[in-house]
């Protein structure tokens, strides 16, 4: 049964995704792989939000399958591969969009009691999120804070790039 903390969640996500799609749409050919120096290029901030292939669900329902299981998530990777190379930023933003859809139609299908499931994560110890997060609390810190960081870090660096092209 629908939540409304998860309903919440599930419209920050979606809110999220149509600012990242103005965004990263637009991004040209050119641009897609030329990043600032020591930053990350567009197609590597596009496929880092993307996440690991399979994507977040088996992640999510890990909490639902098991009591406390012990988790670990890849943190600061872009995830890089060879598919994502051959995709464009239209492509990339198609592919966040399902995935990300998926995780707001799963969080919005959670109960209270669902949302408050716990995991320990190890690499989240030192995060606001802590070594065990709530279910709830890994979906909105995923689909909420971390997509608009990565959003913010897309505007950084293209405005790095225009910037560098008129000097």
């Amino acid at each position: 049964m629908a939540t409304t903390t998860g309903s919440t969640v599930a419209g920050e996500i979606r809110q999220k995704l149509d600012a990242l799609a103005a965004i990263g749409r637009g991004i040209d050919a050119g641009t897609l792989s030329r990043a600032p120096e020591g930053r990350w290029c567009p197609r590597e901030i596009l496929s880092h939000i993307l996440g690991a292939d399979g994507g977040y669900l088996p992640l999510f329902q890990a909490f639902l399958d098991a009591d406390t299981p012990t988790l670990n998530i890849g943190v600061e990777k872009t995830y890089l591969s060879e598919e994502r190379e051959a995709m464009d930023a239209g492509a990339l933003c198609d592919a966040i969009q399902q995935e990300y859809e998926a995780m707001a139609a799963f969080v919005e299908g959670l109960s209270e009691e669902e949302l408050g499931r716990k995991a320990r994560i190890p690499q989240l110890k030192q995060s606001p999120l802590g070594e065990y997060p709530t279910l709830g609390a890994l979906i909105a810190g995923l689909g909420s804070y971390h997509l608009q960081f990565h959003i913010d870090h897309l505007r950084e660096v293209l405005d790095a790039l225009e910037a560098r092209e008129k000097a």
